[in-house]
């Protein structure tokens, strides 16, 4: 029989039946190799196929032999394992910086290293059409340009955005550009976050990475290094609440035993907790006090309550005042 020009293929055309038609639950059989490579045009024969088989093993391939109702072959351990690729695709699905675009796109991607038959189950959780998504389709390539970026220790330029009430992009700057030094990205309330040195200002800033545009590296170095290796950065997410500035202060809150978790979830497990009484404790910690910061207070109702100090209880008096001023 004449060897076709696809003869040389045929390991690779056998690899990839066995890792996208096979798992525990689907065995192949010795006939579904042949006959699958046939449709390539390659010649196979029973003893061929085992000699195939022991050189994938040999390569590393984990072929598995099923003996019993189900005989056949199947791939065994996968680089990722099925509850990984679930965790995976619940990530990207939840990621808000993600497009709608970009989320099917990439959990098409996952499927493909699972086999045909758990990758229905990966399917049957793309919930993805509805979700509020980011509407700026170039954020995946943002934190590739920026990540780049930090790696070769430049500079980058980029526009800012917000949307207006039309959802047309409105430029701050009146549309001039950014020149700022990127040193790290950050991941808060769902969102992407770029922390940059702006020389300008002498200070840290931050920017949501999907409303960043026409990003470009620069060929000059990066400012900022000493202020950025004083930067906590474990802290800094804590103390900025849904990255949103202002002035930072030491802060003592009041809180119901039961909002501990809260508390915790919110600023760590090495915050101190002190009992005040039976159904309380109180927290000192250093916050930027803003309008969310002041919002997520309110959220526990009567169960919390900023102590201290008195300019920061003064503009909670005032923000409450305010808010309720819109009902009377």
């Amino acid at each position: 029989m004449a060897r076709s020009a696809n003869q040389k293929l045929k390991l690779l055309y056998l690899l990839r039946f066995l890792q996208r038609q096979s798992d525990e639950r689907h065995p192949v059989t010795v006939a579904d190799m042949i006959e699958e490579l046939s449709q390539h045009d390659i010649a196979a024969e029973r003893k061929s196929i085992y000699d195939d088989l022991e050189t994938l093993r040999s390569f590393g391939a984990d072929i598995v032999q099923q003996r019993g109702k189900q005989t056949g072959y199947y791939i065994g351990q996968r680089d990722f394992e099925l509850p990984e690729l679930k965790l995976l695709v619940d990530s990207i699905q939840s990621s808000k910086f993600i497009t709608e675009k970009k989320t099917v796109s990439l959990i098409r991607k996952l499927e493909n290293l699972a086999s045909v038959h758990d990758a229905r189950m990966l399917e049957r959780q793309v919930y993805v059409r509805n979700r509020v998504k980011s509407m700026n389709e170039s954020v995946y390539y943002n934190v590739d340009e920026i990540s780049n970026a930090i790696n070769r220790d430049r500079m980058i330029r980029f526009h800012y955005f917000e949307f207006t009430v039309e959802k047309e992009r409105q430029y701050r700057r009146g549309g001039a550009g950014y020149v700022l030094s990127p040193f790290a990205l950050m991941w808060d309330d769902e969102n992407y976050y770029m922390l940059a040195w702006d020389a300008e200002e002498a200070r840290m800033k931050h920017f949501r990475v999907d409303k960043m545009s026409a990003i470009s590296t620069l060929e000059t170095a990066r400012q900022g290094k000493e202020a950025f290796r004083d930067t906590d950065m474990s802290a800094y997410s804590k103390k900025v609440f849904g990255m949103f500035t202002g002035q930072e202060s030491a802060v003592k809150l009041r809180f119901a035993n039961h909002l501990a978790g809260a508390v915790i979830d919110r600023f760590g497990k090495d915050v101190m907790l002190m009992r005040d009484g039976p159904d309380a404790f109180t927290v000192a910690v250093n916050v930027a006090v803003s309008p969310l910061f002041f919002a997520w207070v309110f959220g526990f109702g009567t169960e919390a309550e900023i102590l201290g100090p008195d300019a920061v209880r003064q503009q909670a008096r005032d923000a409450a005042r305010q808010i309720a001023a819109l009902y009377e």
